[in-house]
């Protein structure tokens, strides 16, 4: 008996593996046709449409903006509060800007503007593409001579690689100007000061770190979301649970992501 569970449990752990290896496999070969398509598509006279590029950039960017900047700014004012009450029992309240503007730059606005695009989008790209293939609108473009990745991926992931920096800039500047009316009401800094503050503190790396970071997030979550909508199954629960698995897995994905970059860019 003891045996026969342990065989059990071999088999699901290998059928999981596969699994996420086939899922690999199939979100490598989106990247490559995509940028295949993007790069080189004008040659072989199928080019990325712009029109398509510029409403996903409508949908995944410029639509997210008020959430981004909401969240951005309330994370900023936390973290300057959580700072302040912490540093007090120290006498080192005028570390403030310089460790919360570093962390900002570096980690929580990619961070932010990641999992607020992957909850918002992911879901939508992954429920939009599942639709197409439950309804077999895709067999159709493959019928007409169309490739569905170039039509329906190669937009995506063009719009997201364009659009995470973008947002990530704007989070990171809600989330001062969340830090800078903390520090004024609480430490009665002025806006000259904390600017002054936050110029000397930050490097041109702090910057470019979190914008690589989101540049990263963004391909996954086209990636990761264009793949589980493709394997979307079994009609309308099937596409809830593809659904459900690509937020999942881009969140993970994110999140993992990020503790990496982290533990190889401060060695």
């Amino acid at each position: 008996m003891h045996a026969m569970g342990l065989r059990g449990f071999t088999e699901r752990l290998g059928r999981r593996f596969a699994g996420g290896v086939e899922d690999f496999g199939h979100g490598a070969m989106l990247l490559g046709e995509s940028l295949f398509w993007i790069l080189l598509g004008r040659w072989w006279q199928q080019p990325v449409r712009v029109r398509a590029m510029v409403a996903e950039m409508m949908q995944v960017g410029v639509l997210a903006i008020p959430v981004i900047a909401i969240l951005a700014f309330a994370n900023g004012a936390m973290m300057a509060m959580q700072g302040i009450y912490t540093l007090r029992d120290f006498g080192a309240e005028s570390q403030l800007v310089a460790g919360v503007a570093t962390a900002v730059t570096r980690e929580f606005g990619a961070l932010i503007t990641g999992i607020v695009v992957a909850a918002r989008s992911g879901s939508a790209i992954a429920a939009r593409i599942g639709t197409m293939q439950m309804t077999q609108e895709v067999d159709a473009l493959r019928v007409m001579g169309i490739s569905p990745v170039r039509y329906l991926v190669a937009p995506i992931l063009a719009a997201l690689m364009l659009m995470m920096p973008l947002l990530t800039v704007l989070a990171d500047s809600m989330a001062m100007v969340g830090m800078a009316v903390i520090s004024a009401l609480q430490l009665n800094m002025g806006f000259a000061t904390f600017v002054d503050q936050v110029w000397r503190a930050l490097t041109p790396g702090d910057v470019w770190q979190g914008l690589a970071k989101s540049f990263i997030f963004g391909v996954m979550i086209a990636l990761i979301a264009a793949s589980n909508g493709f394997n979307a199954q079994h009609g309308a629960q099937g596409l809830g649970r593809a659904t459900t698995r690509s937020v999942v897995l881009c969140i993970c994905a994110i999140v993992v992501t990020d503790m990496i970059f982290t533990f190889f860019l401060i060695l």
